[in-house]
């Protein structure tokens, strides 16, 4: 959490492109910590609009970009990564000066090169990605707690001002979250290790259930273990985001599918052969990494 005597408006004006489930999170968690004077949302959702309006996510909302960010101090791009280049590129004219632009994309590499062109002079892009989110999808699933003791990772450009990545930086924290830095390529491949290729995973497996023959898909919805009821959750995402994260990050999730196919085929090699030696010391290496994760506190 922020600490006590962060205080103040941070931003007059802020402007979500998107106001799904991270947006409006960001939104209600800028409000519970005082950081932002007014909040405008841009959705071409007349449902996530109304809906972001009645409980109060938002001060206004719009459909049209332009008159969204149009005075905002803050930007926030929170829409699907394969959309952020045509967003940037139409709101390009109607930034204010001074202003600040970011997004809460899981693809850092691909999103700079979609938005970074389109950022007029005098406007500052800092890339971001908060290392948070559940299944659930819309402005009715956003809650302000979602990034209490959470990780967000900013990606800043060479060029990108001190002053700008240090304010939203401390943005961040006000918000609940702890930050870090680092490059985009070296983004790019930590999460294709720690989100991407999990999530395929999930999707995949609960793909493979799907295609059973239709009285044992029955029993296995019936009598799911907690395993399968994880892979479901996770596999319950936003089937959008997820493919063009997929499409995004390509190389790196492919280089982390082939290493997993290759320790896959190992793991086939050791059951076949009856090797338990060989599978409990796996289980036991993997079985500290959980532990490591409750002791950071990220479980």
């Amino acid at each position: 959490m922020a600490k006590k005597h962060d205080t103040g408006v941070m931003f007059e004006r802020a402007a979500f492109i998107g106001i799904g489930h991270i947006g409006s999170s960001m939104a209600l968690a800028m409000r519970r910590a005082g950081v932002v004077g007014s909040i405008i949302a841009c959705d071409k959702s007349a449902a996530h609009r109304k809906t972001a309006l009645k409980r109060k996510i938002v001060d206004e909302a719009t459909a049209d970009a332009g008159k969204a960010v149009k005075g905002a101090d803050l930007v926030v791009i929170a829409t699907p990564i394969s959309t952020n280049g045509a967003i940037a590129k139409a709101i390009a004219p109607h930034l204010k000066q001074g202003a600040i632009v970011t997004d809460v994309g899981s693809v850092k590499q691909d999103v700079i090169a979609a938005v970074a062109p389109h950022i007029p002079k005098g406007v500052t892009f800092v890339p971001g990605h908060p290392l948070a989110g559940t299944e659930h999808s819309g402005p009715e699933a956003g809650f302000a707690e979602l990034f209490d003791g959470r990780w967000t990772v900013l990606t800043p450009l060479p060029r990108t001002p001190a002053k700008a990545i240090t304010k939203i930086a401390t943005l961040w924290k006000r918000m609940g979250a702890k930050v870090d830095t680092m490059k985009p390529a070296h983004h790019d491949r930590v999460l294709a290790i720690t989100s991407h290729l999990p999530h395929l995973c999930a999707f995949t497996v609960v793909g493979t259930a799907t295609d059973l023959a239709e009285d044992l898909k029955q029993e296995v919805i019936q009598f799911s273990a907690s395993g399968f009821r994880d892979f479901t959750r996770v596999a319950a995402s936003d089937p959008i985001m997820w493919r063009d994260i997929f499409l995004s990050n390509k190389e790196a999730v492919l280089d982390i599918l082939q290493r997993f196919t290759e320790d896959l085929a190992g793991m086939q090699k050791h059951i076949r052969r009856g090797d338990g030696a060989a599978l409990e010391k796996m289980f036991t290496r993997t079985r500290a990494i959980r532990r490591g994760i409750i002791e950071a506190k990220q479980a």
